[in-house]
Order: C-alpha cells, then structure tokens, then sequence
C-alpha cells in the first residue's frame, strides 16, 4: 500500500469516527445549555454554516442563522423549520463586511434576545478552484474572512453574556493557513516566528502582515514574496485568522471566572460545498461536528487559543 493509499484509508476511518460520535447524544450531565442561550452563526444559509446552525438549533440552543442576501437567509431558516419542528431558529441580514451593518445587527440582537453566548464565525470566500491560484479577488477574500470574522468579534464581546459555563468564540478556519504548516507555510522565517509567539503576536502585526501582500498583490509582486503557494489568498486569509484567534484567547483570558469566553478555531477539512465547487470528500454534516463540539463542551474540559480538526488538537 502506498503512502498516499495509508493516507486515504486513515483520513477514511477517521470519518467514520466523526460520524459514530454524531450520533452519540449529549448527555443531561453535559448539557449546560438551554433554549435560552443564544448561539450566532454567521453566513449559515448553506454549507458549513448552515449545519452548524442546524445540529446547534438540534441540541436545543436558541440560532440565529445570518446571510448578506435576505432572501436566502429566509430560506434556510424555512428548510430547517421544515425540516424538524420546534427548532428556535431566526435570521438577520448581515454583511460582515459592512461595519454598519454589524452594528445593526448588534443593535437588533441585544434588543430582540439581550445578547449571545456562542459565536460562530463561519461567513468566509474563495475564489480558487482545483489548481487555480487567482489572488483577482484577494481584497474581497481578506475583507471578508480576516477582517470580517476580526470586525465581528469585537463587536460582538460585548454582547456576549456572562456564565459560570463561559462564552464560545469559534472561528472556522483551515489548514492552508497555518504558520508553521511543512507545506504551504509562509517563507520568511523572521515573519513565521513572530506569528507564532505570543510575545511577539500582536492586531498590528496581523493587519501589517495581510496589507503587505496585498500591496504586492496590487503592484504584480505577489508570486515572489514568499506567500503560501496554494489558494494564496484564502490561505492568507486564514492564516490571519488563526493569529487572531490566539490573540484574542490571550487578551481574554484576564477576564473573571462568570465572565470566560473561550476562543478557538477549526479546520472543517475539503467539504463538498459550493466553496469547493462540491469536490470535497467530506460532507457538511460531519465537517460542522467540531465547530458545534468547540460550542458546546463542558467549561472544565474548555480550552481557548487553540486550532482543531476533527476533534483533535493540531499545530497552528
């Protein structure tokens, strides 16, 4: 069997795993939650987002499901109804791109539900496919999966109700994007080691190292800056993300004990989603399973700053 066989086969039968522990309920000594908590989903009207949205309103959370166009927010929140009743699920129209329209929503969120307990940062684009590796639309993917995912955050923290359980940040994010990844990693060493330490990790950092490409990318630079090779703009959208997720855990972390708000991130893996022009080979079923798990487990086995796929902790 060759390495690439061995591969196939494990990543097989880790699937099978994320399927088997779907299916296993959680338990009444684990569920901290009721229908009273409120858990924020964004761009969850298909994909990822929106199985998320589902098993949480499953699990009997309070959702609400956000998407930038209304009537397909509408939608979705119609299948879900359909699809199971009693499912308390809402929706907002939201541009996580649009600062006004963040504030509106979190106008309307503190006023219809008094705030949220989980936030899930899912609002994300690509516009590569297979082998392409076009940066055309490079603005619009940082804008939207860097700056849109850090934008919400801030915005929301405040909103976010105090619990002896601890709020949940969970931010959906990807192995392209990781610093210190053996391929596709970024190639100046200087740069890779200040991302990765938490002295040297700072928003100004983040924000000077994403607008250096893309004023490489603006002046036809770009392929020799020593970016990461695959999907070179949502790899560095991501990668970004993963910074700030430990940034934020850090910053968080002085706050008191009825006041915790855990932060993480996760890479649902190569999901068969209109992303990916539905060539993945995992469905978005079990591709949500971490990001709901990160929602929902128990405070004391809770950690923050960390990055996860399937279930499982891995390096940034």
């Amino acid at each position: 069997m060759t390495n690439k066989e061995k591969a196939r086969e494990r990543r097989e039968k880790r699937m099978q795993e994320i399927s088997l522990l779907r299916t296993i309920p959680y338990s009444d000594h684990h569920r901290w939650w009721s229908c009273e908590n409120v858990a924020v989903v964004t761009g969850s009207n298909r994909g990822i987002g929106f199985e998320i949205a589902r098993q949480l309103a499953v699990h009997g959370l309070t959702v609400v499901l956000t998407a930038r166009n209304v009537n397909a927010g509408l939608e979705a929140v119609k299948s879900l109804r359909h699809q199971e009743e009693g499912l308390k699920v809402y929706f907002h129209q939201l541009d996580v791109t649009d600062s006004s329209s963040i504030r509106e929503f979190g106008c309307w969120l503190k006023q219809t539900f008094g705030g949220l307990d989980i936030l899930v940062n899912n609002a994300g684009v690509n516009y590569n496919l297979g082998s392409d590796n076009t940066v055309e639309f490079a603005e619009t993917v940082i804008s939207t999966n860097y700056q849109g995912t850090k934008n919400m955050t801030k915005a929301m923290i405040p909103l976010m109700r105090p619990s002896p359980h601890g709020a949940r940040v969970v931010n959906v994010s990807s192995r392209l994007g990781r610093v210190n990844g053996r391929r596709n990693r970024l190639a100046n060493v200087e740069l890779r080691d200040q991302l990765s330490s938490p002295d040297l990790l700072t928003e100004e950092l983040i924000d000077r190292t994403v607008s250096k490409f893309i004023n490489q990318v603006k002046d036809g630079t770009w392929e020799s800056g020593g970016w990461p090779q695959t999907f070179t703009d949502y790899s560095m959208s991501k990668l970004a993300v993963n910074a700030y997720t430990r940034l934020m855990a850090k910053e968080l972390e002085r706050r008191g004990e009825e006041e915790k708000i855990y932060v993480n991130s996760f890479c649902p893996g190569w999901v068969k989603t209109a992303m990916t022009g539905y060539a993945g080979n995992m469905p978005p079923e079990d591709a949500a399973d971490t990001g709901v798990w990160l929602s929902l487990v128990l405070s004391e086995e809770a950690v923050t700053g960390k990055f996860f796929a399937e279930r499982r902790e891995i390096n940034f």
